[in-house]
């Protein structure tokens, strides 16, 4: 894996950087966000209002995916809209682009804590075409010890795998043949202020971290503007544009899609089979926007 350096806000991605992507599935880069961001950043996350939030998911001995983040601090919007982030995205998934959710990710400093399951994005949030990716901007040091993601190199070819036991959806791919091939998978370690960007299906997940420190970064899902969620939970912040325009256009991709039936005795379950995905927009979405520039 080639880790590049990169803080020039006009940034985009080289040929080559998109043929990587194309093949790998993933790409890194450090030195996006200088240390006094990420210092704005961390001190968000220190905010009486996100502390409380993450006791309550218990994040000093369990990772925690605190969801609609940029509904808590307007930095997080403002990070989710940096071009140094979209100016990379537009290459991959063309120049209209919504948020599809925003969350911080955090590993506990419990040593061997905070490990997180085999898995595909997409697989929890189908939709229409797989125009999908995931962009995190960590907030420390990602490294082996403190858990960091693991990829499988190819893996976002394979399109949709099983996530499901006796019809049910586990949060787990249960296809374990794809991580028989250790040659394949890789350690995606970005530097604090450094991002990765991940296809929606390339197979992840990540180990315990083993540090003693905690492990923070803040995770953007984005869409084309063209890809219509089908199955699971709109957010909040689903739906918001973050460049480009609206087209009122939903593309297919051809396939079957196994949706993820959410189980009634999970701490997620949202009280619907298939989540509230048949409104494709969160609550704080301008839908005024859907009718400005009718000409």
């Amino acid at each position: 894996m080639i880790q590049r350096t990169g803080s020039v806000e006009e940034a985009g991605l080289t040929v080559g950087e998109v043929e990587e992507y194309r093949e790998n599935g993933f790409l890194v880069f450090d030195d996006v966000f200088p240390a006094d961001m990420v210092e704005k950043l961390r001190e968000a996350v220190a905010s009486p209002a996100i502390t409380e939030r993450l006791n309550e998911g218990g994040h000093a001995t369990k990772a925690v995916h605190l969801l609609e983040i940029t509904t808590l601090d307007p930095i997080f919007m403002e990070l989710a809209r940096d071009p140094r982030i979209l100016n990379r995205l537009t290459p991959l998934i063309g120049p209209d682009i919504q948020l599809q959710h925003s969350k911080l990710a955090t590993k506990p400093p419990t040593k061997g804590m905070g490990t997180f399951a085999w898995h595909q994005d997409l697989a929890f949030f189908p939709h229409t075409n797989s125009s999908v990716l995931a962009v995190m901007v960590m907030l420390d040091d990602a490294t082996p010890e403190n858990g960091c993601m693991q990829m499988v190199k190819g893996s976002h070819k394979l399109g949709y795998l099983d996530h499901s036991v006796d019809g049910l959806f586990t949060a787990e791919c249960q296809e374990r043949q794809y991580l028989e091939d250790a040659a394949k998978i890789v350690q995606i370690t970005p530097k604090t202020g450094g991002i990765s960007i991940h296809h929606g299906f390339t197979l992840h997940g990540s180990p315990a971290n083993l540090s003693g420190k905690p492990r923070r970064g803040v995770v953007f899902e984005y869409r084309a503007d063209d890809a219509y969620q089908i199955s699971d939970t709109v957010w909040k912040d689903t739906g918001i544009l973050m460049c480009g325009r609206r087209r009122e256009a939903v593309r297919c991709e051809p396939g079957i899609i196994r949706l993820p039936k959410q189980n009634p005795d999970s701490e997620f379950y949202t009280g619907h089979v298939f989540g509230t995905a048949f409104h494709q927009n969160g609550e704080i979405v301008d839908e005024s926007e859907y009718y400005r520039n009718r000409n």
